[in-house]
């Protein structure tokens, strides 16, 4: 079976472009990044805190370098926040690149970067979920697909 709805014309199962190709992933992907090159050149490789951060970063939520050192963690309106994400940073150098510009304390700058770009990525999933409960609701699941396939073939005999 090669997987269409003979009856409309649907998929079985969707062709998807595959996650790697998502945004939230690469700007969660980049936030780990710069979490790890961060890490590595301003705390302590065989510190916890060191693999606290990098493993915090690599499960995609918020690392604790700002907290633990008592330095300010951008609030949601701060114009660093959107300066960086009108940037559209795509590597580890566009970030620095842009924290250089940034003219401040680059520990703060780089860690609230990171912070930002998580945000990003949570906020980009989150609408990818509300996209995907949509297509739920309009389509229904593959139980409901794989239904409408056999109650079709079974109708075309």
């Amino acid at each position: 079976m090669d997987g269409v709805d003979r009856a409309d014309g649907r998929q079985l199962i969707p062709k998807h472009g595959g996650y790697r190709k998502l945004k939230s992933f690469q700007v969660a992907q980049l936030a780990y990044d710069v979490t790890v090159v961060f890490c590595n050149r301003y705390v302590d490789r065989r510190s916890r805190t060191h693999d606290q951060m990098v493993q915090a970063a690599h499960s995609g939520v918020q690392n604790i370098f700002l907290r633990q050192r008592g330095l300010p963690v951008w609030a949601a309106n701060d114009p660093r926040r959107s300066q960086l994400i009108a940037q559209r940073p795509a590597t580890v150098d566009d970030v620095a690149q842009w924290a250089r510009q940034a003219h401040q304390d680059k520990h703060n700058i780089v860690a609230n970067a990171a912070l930002t770009l998580i945000s990003v990525a949570c906020s980009l999933l989150d609408r990818q979920l509300a996209a995907q409960a949509a297509a739920f609701e309009r389509e229904g699941g593959f139980t409901e697909r794989l239904y409408r396939i056999r109650s079709g073939k079974k109708a075309s005999g």
